[in-house]
């Protein structure tokens, strides 16, 4: 008697954490059909309780189905982004699997970009401190393999960030992200899944904050 072995394909699963606002977005996907995510307003409690539903959120998958972890790395709050960010790095690290760390505003333009055909620049501002405008200017890929960087995450005053739209010699889209950031965590997983495809593997300790504003701008404290 002859026994056939069949070559059994590993599925791949892909995690994303939005952690920028006071919201938790988490969202996972095998990228043939199954794909959840939910979002918790969890205000203060985001340090205390992230673990928590973390663990609840993946089942019945455990860790070891994850082929890549997927983080908003802000701009946002300091504490929610280095919440995210930590985290997505310790996963990455224990389970030796690439981090992709996803602009919040990239995030945005790309759920935009869901909602239309065309492939006009999309301009996305969102409040700062101090009366300040995070700005950022993205051109979606014709072929919708993901979003080129016209103009990267930048901390304008008001009047900046308007003279530099105004001299822009091409058509755009301005969106105003104001609120229900941690819903673009499904954005982050696909634009994560979107760079894996196209083979890359950033190494965990690659996946670094933007805080823009803060004093300590994209320097990451370790823990552990």
């Amino acid at each position: 008697m002859i026994t056939k072995i069949e070559n059994i394909k590993t599925v791949k699963y892909g995690l994303s954490l939005h952690t920028t606002t006071p919201e938790l977005g988490l969202a996972m996907s095998n990228f043939v059909g199954e794909t959840r995510s939910h979002v918790w307003n969890l205000g203060r409690d985001l340090s205390s309780q992230i673990h928590q539903y973390l663990i609840e959120f993946i089942e019945p998958q455990t860790w070891v189905d994850l082929s890549f972890i997927a983080v908003a790395k802000g701009p946002g709050g300091f504490t929610g982004t280095r919440i995210g960010v930590v985290l997505a790095r310790t996963l990455g690290q224990q389970l030796d699997i690439p981090v992709f760390a996803i602009s919040t505003l990239a995030a945005v333009a790309w759920n935009e970009k869901g909602k239309s055909q065309n492939n006009q620049a999309i301009a996305v501002e969102m409040p700062a401190q101090r009366g300040q405008i995070f700005g950022a200017i993205y051109q979606p890929h014709p072929d919708a393999s993901g979003l080129i960087t016209l103009l990267p995450d930048t901390v304008f005053t008001p009047e900046s960030w308007q003279e530099t739209l105004a001299n822009r010699n091409d058509s755009y889209q301005l969106i105003k992200a104001t609120s229900g950031l941690a819903a673009m965590v499904t954005s982050i997983l696909e634009l994560a899944d979107l760079e894996w495809q196209q083979g890359k593997r950033p190494h965990w300790a690659e996946a670094l904050p933007y805080y823009g504003q803060h004093p300590v701008d994209n320097i990451l404290v370790q823990e552990g």
